[in-house]
């Protein structure tokens, strides 16, 4: 009998708002014009990616040739936009609504991490007071990406991680260190091996079906926590396997953690504070 080929998990990561906690007179600006109030990471476990590649493809060229869309500039080729990948921010709100149709067809499971950006502030105020050192931003992303991963890379017999791009770094190293901390925290807490073989790349996501995928769960996510409209995240809901709010410490120090034992609400977020 030949042997079972061995099963492959495919993880997309992406970030949702920014790391701008001050101006250059350092005050915080965490909520002002163009400045988000939340910074969240997300993982989305796309089962197939070619199968989701194909979709959002034929979708794309559906929506390119229909009249409706006409010398709209966004869906022009040479705009780099819609016509090159679907991202929510750009799309226009009568594509949004078609993706978010296609989204719940692909079986995607997402899991995200919110940080509260008025606590990062207070946080890197204290260690600039304290050492004289600055919080740098890829540290806050580095230990979300290890919480994100902590209970994800024993499920399979290999893992292949994709990454937006952040900026022209593509700190190879940095997230590898973050995903060997989050196999020793798994396998510390349980005591269970984590160890798999397991690929960390980085890339745009026109190049990636399932980067595109992950930005719309994480657009649907921040418009609730940040303008407080469920109607997007509503549509994707039973997709979200874990939100932990980790800034959020109401009731718990480690934060709120939302799932199916706990399905995230509007009312059940606390106010995201200026």
């Amino acid at each position: 009998m030949s042997e079972a080929a061995p099963q492959i998990r495919h993880y997309f990561v992406d970030e949702a708002g920014d790391l701008t906690l001050f101006n250059r007179r350092g005050q915080i600006i965490v909520g002002q014009p163009g400045v988000s109030r939340c910074f969240m990471v997300g993982v989305a476990h796309v089962p197939d990616p070619v199968a989701a590649g194909r979709a959002l493809s034929d979708l794309r060229a559906e929506l390119l040739a229909d009249p409706y869309f006409n010398n709209v500039p966004s869906m022009r080729l040479e705009a780099g936009k819609t016509a090159k990948c679907f991202h929510a921010k750009d799309d226009l709100p009568e594509v949004r609504r078609e993706v978010f149709k296609l989204l719940p067809r692909l079986g995607a499971k997402v899991q995200v991490a919110v940080r509260r950006k008025t606590q990062l502030a207070e946080a890197a105020r204290l260690m600039f007071r304290a050492s004289g050192r600055r919080m740098p931003e890829h540290d806050i992303y580095d230990d979300l990406v290890k919480r994100l991963f902590k209970n994800l890379l024993h499920k399979a017999d290999q893992n292949r991680i994709l990454f937006a791009r952040r900026g022209k770094s593509l700190r190879q190293d940095a997230l590898e260190r973050a995903i060997r901390k989050a196999q020793r925290n798994f396998e510390s807490t349980y005591g269970i091996s984590a160890d798999r073989p397991t690929t960390l790349r980085s890339n745009y996501p026109s190049e990636s079906a399932g980067l595109q995928v992950i930005d719309y769960y994480l657009w649907a996510l921040q418009r609730l926590y940040e303008r407080g409209e469920d109607r997007f995240f509503q549509l994707l809901a039973d997709d979200f396997r874990l939100i932990m709010d980790l800034d959020d410490n109401r009731n718990k120090p480690y934060g709120e953690w939302y799932s199916d034992h706990n399905p995230l609400e509007w009312q059940k977020i606390a106010p995201v504070a200026d």
